[in-house]
Formats: C-alpha cells, structure tokens, sequence
C-alpha cells in the first residue's frame, strides 16, 4: 500500500486484510484508543459528578450525550490529518472515523428526540429504526456497496417541472431535511428548558406560552428550509397556503380556535398552572396548559383535557385567582326544642379549632329551615388550603359537630311519623 492511498475510496477484502497486517495498522489502532481514552476523559471532567438535567450534550451515563461521539469524531480527524501528513498509509481510520460519524448522529437523534417528546411512545421506535438505518449506511460505505447503491439510484431520475428530479437526490434531500428539523427541535428544546427554569405561577404561563411560539417558528423555519433542501419550490406553497387557510375556515376551525384560545390563556394570565378551578362540573388543578387543551387533574388521581375554546366560551370558576382562600359549608339538624342560640355560639367555637378552619372569617351558624323532623342549621367556615383537599376539612368538622352534640345531649332528629288507626266499632253496634 502506498502513501497516496488516502483518500476515502473502499477497499476490497483482500487489500482490508492485507493491510491490518501491518505494522501501521497497530498505530492507528492505538491513536484511535488514545483519542476515546481523551474524548472520555474530556467529557468527564466537563460534566462532573451530577449529571446536568434535561442536557443533550450530556447523557446518564458519559457515552450517552452528544458530546463524547462528537469530541471523539474531532479528535480522530485531526489524527488522521496529522498521520497522513507524515505519509503513514491508513486503513483502520476508513472504518472508525465513519463509525464514530454514525455514533454521533444516533446519539443526537436520540437525544433531540427525548428531549423534544418526552412523552412520546414513538420514539423508542424512531431510535431502532434510524440506528439501524445509520449501521447498514456504515456497513455499506466500508465494503463499498453503498457507493455503487448511490451510483445506480441516480440514474434514475424524471423530470418535475423544469428540473430533473433523482432518486439519490430525494434520499439525500430528505436527509439534509430531517438534519434541519433535528437542529430546529434541538434549538427549540433548549430554549425552552431555559425558559421554563425557575418559573412558577404566572411567570411559568407566560414562559410557556414564549416556549411555544419558539418551537412553533423554530419548527416552521426548519421545515421551509427542509423543503428547500428536497428540492421542493417554496413559491407553489401559495397555493397551499390559501387551501388551508379555505380548511381552517370551515373543517379546521375548531381546532383554530383552540390554538388561538390556549395563547389566549396564557397570555391574559386568567388562569395560570397550579390553579384550582372548577369547569363543567369537574374540579382539579391546572396541571399545564398546552396549545390545544389544558390539562385539569382532581384530588382523584383523574386528569380531564379541556379544549382551550371551552375555557374561553364558558363560565369557569377559579378558585385561586386572587384569594386562596374557600368557603365551604355543611348542614346538621337538631331536635325541636333546642336552645338555638346557645347552640349556635357552641358550634361556632367548636369549628374554629379544628385544624386549617379559619378564625377570621368566623365560622358562622344559621338556622336555615323548619323541617319535617328538626331544625335545620346550616353552617360556613372558610379554608385557606383548597389545594390540600376539601372533603377532609368537612369530614373533620362534621366530627367536632358530632361530639359538641353528643356532650351536650342534643338529640339529632331521624324521619317519624305518626300513624293514625282507625277505633274499631262498638260491640253490638248497628252496623247498617
């Protein structure tokens, strides 16, 4: 093998093994060891020992991010640089430097992925599948047949419009599209992590509504330029553009006006995330207000997707707008007879020391109604914790009431009746 055997053209299997009999190939080996060994060392150092959160440079483990395969790849090209300037043939460095090269673009794929859609089921199914899209590519490149593969995809082409159109240029047009949205995703995951650390209440609204509109023109960006590098002439989008704006107007715009109703939201700040609200009958906490639906979890366990229209359109009751503090009530009847105000006064003072009960507002006792079998009271008391449940509060009122009226021998009314029997006749009465 001479000097001039350089350049990136594949080798046959004869001239592979031939070549890794050589003294120069233990060299490259060891350079290219020497330059992980570094790359590790490198990142390690950078990194650590807590693992930054939410990081796409760094993974959980150090061969995980982007930026020990990319460091690696860096270090290896510029050795191979320096050994083919000294005129040592290279044969090892054909194979590592494109298997570093498919490492790195697995690791930011997965990794822009992730952080993107964290929730997504599909992108486990996204990683196999562009991994092993990405070692075929490899394997093919280092035996050569993937060149060939390319050579034969391009000459079949057509014509599109006034320009030739081939297979091996849509390949390598969607390519350079999906490397343009992965860098628009990873821009746009960034900027919100950066945006959303540290917020909370109304700061954490407007921040998400600022992420959105970021990853929404990041992406935007992304997919003209995307369509650009396809080949695709971005002057007959108009005619797109104005059939979707004809959907949007009739089949689509529900979907608009929730779009357009979850911006809303989040910039009039009229309900932030971590309120208490209480819509359609379904009371829960704001867990996030996403741009189509806010997602409302109850004291249950159970989440409800409301369509921001529907937050717009109709009545909603925030009870933690301005005052975190609830009125809650309970009812309780007493038998005829019973000294009422005295009664209310007790139970007044009873209440106001169960716990996270208020003592100002004072709870508050009325007698609501004359009923059928007692007197009916009817009682307030007000909470300033909504968030740590409300049945609980009542439940531990409702027990404070029921021991005042146990010591103090009030009796607490159950449904009677009277049953009037008819007298039977007189014995020996005419019955006609």
């Amino acid at each position: 093998m001479t000097s001039t055997q350089t350049h990136w053209d594949a080798l046959t299997w004869d001239e592979l093994l031939a070549a890794l009999t050589h003294r120069e190939a233990y060299v490259e080996l060891g350079v290219a060891l020497a330059c992980l060994v570094l790359a590790w060392a490198a990142v390690r150092l950078m990194r650590g020992r807590v693992v930054p959160p939410h990081s796409i440079w760094f993974g959980k483990r150090i061969v995980d991010g982007v930026l020990f395969p990319a460091l690696a790849l860096v270090l290896t090209f510029a050795a191979r640089h320096m050994l083919a300037a000294v005129g040592m043939p290279l044969v090892l460095f054909k194979i590592i430097i494109p298997v570093l090269l498919s490492f790195a673009l697995i690791r930011l794929t997965v990794r822009v992925l992730t952080e993107a859609f964290p929730n997504a089921r599909l992108v486990r199914m996204a990683e196999r599948t562009f991994s092993w899209v990405a070692w075929l590519a490899v394997v093919g490149w280092i035996t050569g047949v993937l060149p060939e593969v390319m050579a034969e995809l391009d000459t079949i082409h057509w014509k599109m419009g006034g320009s030739t159109v081939s297979v091996r240029s849509l390949i390598e047009g969607a390519l350079s599209a999906g490397f343009v949205l992965m860098l628009a995703l990873w821009v746009s995951a960034a900027i919100e992590n950066r945006l959303l650390a540290g917020a909370a209440g109304s700061q954490l609204s407007l921040r998400k509504a600022a992420a959105n509109v970021v990853r929404a023109t990041l992406v935007f960006v992304g997919l003209m330029f995307a369509l650009s590098a396809v080949g695709i002439d971005l002057t007959a989008l108009s005619v797109l553009g104005g059939a979707l704006g004809v959907g949007l107007g009739f089949g689509l715009q529900k979907l608009a006006a929730n779009y357009v109703s979850g911006f809303v939201i989040l910039a009039e700040r009229s309900m932030r995330i971590g309120d208490v609200v209480r819509v359609d009958g379904f009371e829960g906490t704001v867990q996030a207000i996403n741009t189509r639906y806010t997602v409302v979890r109850s004291n249950t366990g159970i989440e409800a997707l409301v369509p921001n229209e529907t937050l717009i359109t109709s009545t909603v009751q925030n009870l933690s707008l301005s005052d975190q503090r609830v009125m809650l009530s309970t009812t309780v009847g007493v038998a005829y007879g019973s000294n009422v105000p005295e009664l209310q006064a007790a139970l007044s003072s009873a209440i106001a020391t169960v716990p996270r009960v208020l003592a100002e507002p004072a709870p508050v006792v009325h007698l609501a109604n004359f009923g059928a079998d007692g007197l009916e009271l009817l009682i307030f008391f007000w909470i300033a914790d909504p968030l740590n449940g409300q049945a609980n509060v009542r439940s531990a009122v409702n027990v404070a009431i029921l021991d005042l009226l146990n010591a103090r021998g009030v009796e607490i009314p159950f449904p009677q009746r009277v049953v009037h029997l008819p007298q039977p006749p007189a014995k020996g009465a005419w019955a006609g």
